[in-house]
C-alpha cells in the first residue's frame, strides 16, 4: 500500500492531462451512489442510516459474490472481443431493461438478475478500458475491469483522506497476485487461494453499493421511482468510476506513477473531496 502513497512531487502535468486528472478525481471521489440516488430523488435519502434486515444483507453480499464470479469469467475469457468504440448508452438501456424486470418481480430476482445486469456493465467498463488505451488481452486489464465494482464501496461522500489511493493500494497485491496467477496457469483453477481472495475482497467492497442499491429500492420516499431508473444510475456509477479509475492508468504510463498520485492527492484535498481524520 505504501507506494500508492503520495509524496511530495514539483513535475507538472501537461494542461490536458492536468485536466483530465481533475475530471478523474472529481469522478472518483466527488459522489457516492447514495448521494447519486438522492439526487434522482429530489432529496436526501437516508440509505445507510437504518441497516437492512441481516437476511436481506446476507443476500446481497451472496449475489454480490456470485455476480463477480460470473463477471471473472468474462472478464479474463471474453473482452477481448467486445465492440470497440463507446457503447456507454446501450450498456446503460440493457442494464435498466434488467433492472426494470427485476424490480417487477423483487427481492427474489437479485441473485439472478446481478449477475446479468453486472456483466452487462463489466462490458461496458471494458470499452471504457480499451479507449483510454489498455489492452484486454491483459489479464492484469481484466482484472482492472473487475476491480472498478471495488472502488464505489464507500457509505457517504466526503471519504476519509486516501479514498481511491488507499482503495487501489489495499488492494494492489491482491490484484497482481492473481493475475500471475491467471497469466501462468489461466483461470482453470478458480477455486484457487489467490483468486477466492481477490473475489472476496471485492465483493465485500461491491455488496455495500448492492445493499444502498437494495434500501434505495425499499424507500418508500423514492417507491416511484422504477427499478429501471434506479439500476440506471447503478449502471451511471460504475461508468463514472471507470473512467476515472482508467483514466488515472492511462496516466501513470505516461508519468510516474508516484507523480500522478500525488497530483491526485493534492487536487482531492483542495477541492474537499477528502475528510482528514477526524474531521468534520
Amino acid at each position: 500500500m505504501s507506494s500508492y502513497l503520495p509524496v511530495l512531487y514539483e513535475t507538472q502535468l501537461s494542461s490536458s492531462d492536468w485536466e483530465a486528472l481533475r475530471a478523474a478525481v472529481a469522478a472518483l471521489e466527488r459522489q457516492s451512489f447514495a448521494a447519486r440516488i438522492a439526487r434522482l430523488a429530489g432529496r436526501k435519502v437516508g440509505l445507510v442510516s437504518k441497516p437492512l434486515p441481516p437476511q436481506v444483507k446476507d443476500m446481497a453480499t451472496a449475489a454480490a459474490q456470485k455476480a463477480l464470479e460470473t463477471a471473472l469469467n468474462v472478464a479474463l475469457t471474453s473482452l477481448e472481443g467486445a465492440p470497440k468504440g463507446d457503447s456507454t448508452r446501450k450498456h446503460k438501456r440493457l442494464a435498466a431493461l434488467a433492472g426494470g424486470i427485476g424490480g417487477a418481480v423483487g427481492l427474489a430476482s437479485l441473485p439472478f438478475e446481478l449477475p446479468l445486469s453486472t456483466t452487462i456493465m463489466l462490458r461496458s467498463i471494458a470499452d471504457i478500458a480499451r479507449n483510454e488505451g489498455e489492452n484486454l488481452r491483459e489479464p492484469e486489464t481484466g482484472l482492472a475491469c473487475l476491480e472498478v465494482f471495488a472502488l464505489g464501496g464507500h457509505m457517504e461522500d466526503n471519504v476519509l483522506e486516501g479514498g481511491y489511493l488507499a482503495m487501489r493500494g489495499l488492494l494492489a497485491k491482491s490484484v497482481s497476485d492473481a493475475a500471475r496467477f491467471v497469466a501462468a496457469r489461466g483461470l482453470t483453477q478458480q477455486n484457487a487461494p489467490v483468486i477466492i481472495r481477490l473475489l472476496s475482497q471485492f465483493s465485500t467492497r461491491f455488496g455495500v453499493v448492492v445493499s444502498q442499491k437494495i434500501a434505495a429500492q425499499a424507500v418508500p420516499i423514492i417507491g416511484g421511482i422504477s427499478g429501471a431508473a434506479i439500476n440506471l444510475a447503478f449502471t451511471e456509477h460504475f461508468q463514472t468510476l471507470a473512467r476515472g479509475h482508467f483514466t488515472i492508468r492511462r496516466l501513470e504510463r505516461v508519468y510516474d506513477p508516484g507523480m500522478v498520485r500525488a497530483h491526485y492527492a493534492r487536487i482531492a484535498r483542495d477541492e474537499g473531496y477528502w475528510d482528514p481524520p477526524g474531521g468534520a
